[in-house]
């Protein structure tokens, strides 16, 4: 459905390039005040990229602050503004299906694309088939978690691989982008080491969320999730699978029931009534949350996640 989107809407994208590319070097340099311009398919990459790009970049995400990143469809006026970009940046593993297409439409050949995901070392989806170990989207049946951003590890990777692509653009600058990834990095680390010896000192080890976006951090720390909803938290589970949940909550001794504001809360809130549960917000920083940094929000997930564990 998406890719039928896209396909419409190359004419109307293409006709607005035009219209950007239009534009003189000069009024381009004037707007963007000489910086890099990223164009990046949600909040999460943006933060990574400004993180790493300082002042020499400017940022702008294509999904919508408030949407669904899972359930994007991108309108033409979503699509133009690839053609004044320099870098566009997405994280790929089925994440952003229309993303292909939009750079064709984009008709910018001095684009640099770069998917994030690039390299890592993925999750496979139970029960997509296929060779285990193998990489990327479009092997067979094999699929893999996308939410790569959402665990410390990931997020590295995904800056080490968006900074990669700063110094091949502007090279003048590479000790500068370094010295930035580097930063980001080390701070991502220290969350990691904090809470890597947090959660081997609780009490248990599993908790259950909205939908299913956490495997990254999960395989980080040496944790479990259990989700209401599935991977890509399309539909809601059957009776069957909430009674499942539920008994597996009582059992478990779960008090938290965790829930995205971009994934319907009222499952998460009617299995809390059902054990006794509180429910908090975790975040997924696919959009802008609370006003608050990618940074900031690792840590306050971390922190909540711990806190569940212990109670």
């Amino acid at each position: 459905m998406i890719k039928k989107a896209v396909a419409l809407l190359l004419c109307a994208a293409a006709a607005l390039g035009l219209s950007a590319c239009g534009k003189t070097n000069g009024e381009k340099d004037s707007q963007a005040e000489g910086r890099i311009r990223v164009s990046v398919s949600f909040n999460a990459l943006g933060e990574f990229a400004e993180a790493v790009g300082g002042d020499r970049v400017t940022v702008s995400a294509i999904i919508p602050d408030g949407t669904e990143a899972h359930d994007f469809e991108p309108k033409a006026q979503d699509l133009a503004g690839l053609a004044a970009a320099d870098l566009f940046v997405y994280n790929g593993l089925g994440m952003e299906g229309w993303a292909e297409e939009a750079v064709a439409a984009a008709n910018n050949e001095g684009l640099i694309v770069v998917v994030a995901s690039e390299g890592a070392d993925l999750i496979e989806r139970a029960g997509s088939g296929g060779e285990a170990g193998q990489k990327g989207v479009g092997h067979g049946e094999v699929s893999y978690d996308p939410h790569l951003w959402l665990g410390v590890k990931g997020a590295e990777t995904e800056a080490v691989n968006i900074k990669n692509a700063l110094v091949l653009i502007d090279p003048e600058n590479k000790d500068y982008y370094e010295a930035n990834c580097q930063e980001f990095v080390s701070r991502l680390e220290a969350l990691y080491d904090e809470y890597k010896e947090k959660f081997s000192q609780a009490e248990k080890n599993s908790f259950v969320t909205g939908h299913a976006a956490f495997g990254y951090l999960c395989r980080d720390f040496g944790l479990t999730q259990k989700s209401v909803m599935d991977i890509y938290a399309g539909g809601e589970p059957s009776a069957q699978q909430l009674t499942a949940l539920v008994e597996y909550c009582k059992e478990n001794g779960v008090t938290t029931i965790f829930a995205e504001e971009m994934a319907s809360p009222a499952v998460s809130q009617t299995l809390a009534a059902e054990v006794g549960a509180k429910v908090q917000t975790i975040f997924t920083m696919e959009t802008s949350e609370d006003g608050r940094t990618y940074l900031e929000r690792m840590e306050e997930n971390l922190l909540r996640i711990h806190e569940s564990l212990s109670e």
